[in-house]
């Protein structure tokens, strides 16, 4: 499997959706409800590029519709930052407005705002599979930094349909999601696993 002709053609290919508002829409809405019973009250996620999903706008809804949790802590988002010299990831306070500057990458990234470690984490897919496996960029930031991470935050992959892959083969270094959502639902697993 050529990964980077594959990579290409799944970004061109989401690029070029005509009706790529309509499906944001929809995955909104199974993001809003997938969140509905979910303990979290910190949450990383990220800035989209490249005509990605962008859940930034379900989130902030999450965290005004529970701003102050039953157990007394606030909801909190976090967006990624890079580290240059380790390749991974940490997860900067992010809300609406707050100052943002651009990574190595030309990214938008939170500025001066303090570090977070998410429970869970949407992660972008160019690509999935079955079995829970995500085709991202290629750099394995995610996978470098889920290695780190302890406890490991729920992982939610977010696409759009067309970015299901049928002939994929893990690489060893690939670790599953425990999830994926798309703009038809909830896609693995297909019957919900009970949380690590």
């Amino acid at each position: 499997m050529d990964k980077a002709a594959l990579r290409r053609a799944l970004i061109e290919q989401r690029l070029n959706l005509t009706d790529r508002l309509h499906r944001a829409d929809l995955l909104q809405q199974v993001m809003r409800f997938w969140l509905i019973d979910r303990p979290d009250s910190v949450i990383g996620a990220y800035w989209p590029i490249k005509g990605e999903f962008d859940p930034l706008p379900a989130l902030h809804r999450w965290k005004e519709d529970g701003e102050l949790q039953r157990d007394g802590q606030r909801r909190r988002i976090g967006l990624p930052v890079i580290d240059k010299a380790s390749k991974t990831l940490s997860f900067h306070l992010w809300y609406p407005g707050c100052p943002m500057e651009e990574d190595a990458y030309g990214i938008p990234k939170p500025k001066d705002t303090e570090v977070v470690v998410p429970t869970l984490l949407f992660v972008p897919c160019v690509g999935y599979a079955a079995g829970g496996y995500r085709l991202g960029y290629g750099g394995g930031f995610y996978d470098r930094t889920l290695a780190t991470l302890t406890p490991r935050p729920f992982t939610v992959g977010l696409g759009f349909t067309c970015g299901y892959v049928d002939e994929f083969t893990p690489e060893p270094h690939d670790l599953p999601l425990d999830a994926i959502l798309n703009d038809n639902g909830v896609v693995w697993p297909q019957a919900e696993r009970p949380r690590r």
